[in-house]
């Protein structure tokens, strides 16, 4: 049986460390107990960029937010279906892990980080969401397990009432903001229809057709 691997661990910021293994080829990236992401599970990852972009269709050089680099499945999906004109801003709060991506996991990424079209910076996602009007034409937000501050508890911010409504203000009219989910939540569903969006709940799998059932919450800008 080909070990697992402690690689690197690293602090995040409010407390709390991730820690990043390795068995093989393979890599996971835990939060305690928890397994945030792995590099073997990316289906619902991708599904977050496609379902947001393709309610995105017909603008021309669209500006996209993604919150949480991860290991980079929403990037890549993202980019796989922009065209040449559109700019993605991705927004990463963990200095180490935007290290990861550039170091042992470099294959994962797959070159994504050096397209034109990206904009990569150390940053809260929250504090871009925040500055923002009408600027963003769809936000992707993939930084917990949920609606809940999961990695870090200042992420609660953003799934309240006025992190939704900076959201809100932060998207184009018609823009989309899309949250990745690892379970349902009747409650956040509510609150976003509260904040002015019109709200769709998509439910995909973590393998494309096989694996967990994960959620997407799709909100338009009403």
């Amino acid at each position: 049986m080909v070990p697992r691997l402690l690689i690197d661990s690293a602090d995040i910021p409010g407390g709390g460390a991730l820690r990043l293994y390795q068995r093989g080829a393979e890599f996971s990236i835990m939060l305690g107990g928890n397994e945030l992401m792995n590099s073997r599970l990316s289906g619902s990852e991708e599904a977050l960029a496609t379902l947001a972009i393709d309610r995105t269709v017909g603008r021309a050089a669209p500006h996209i937010l993604i919150g949480g680099l991860g290991m980079g499945f929403t990037l890549r999906a993202a980019l796989a279906v922009l065209d040449a004109g559109a700019q993605v801003t991705v927004a990463e709060l963990v200095p180490a892990v935007i290290a990861w991506a550039q170091g042992p996991m470099a294959a994962v990424f797959g070159g994504c980080l050096e397209d034109a079209r990206v904009r990569l910076l150390e940053q809260d996602v929250a504090m871009l969401i925040g500055d923002a009007r009408g600027m963003y034409d769809a936000i992707l937000l993939d930084v917990d397990n949920g609606p809940d501050g999961l990695t870090r508890t200042a992420n609660n911010r953003l799934y309240g009432a006025a992190g939704l409504a900076a959201a809100r203000a932060a998207l184009a009219p018609g823009g989309v903001l899309a949250i990745w989910s690892a379970a349902p939540d009747a409650k956040f569903a509510r609150r976003l229809d509260e904040a002015g969006l019109a709200v769709e709940e998509v439910v995909v799998k973590a393998r494309g057709g096989r694996g967990a059932r994960h959620v997407i919450w799709l909100a338009t800008r009403r």
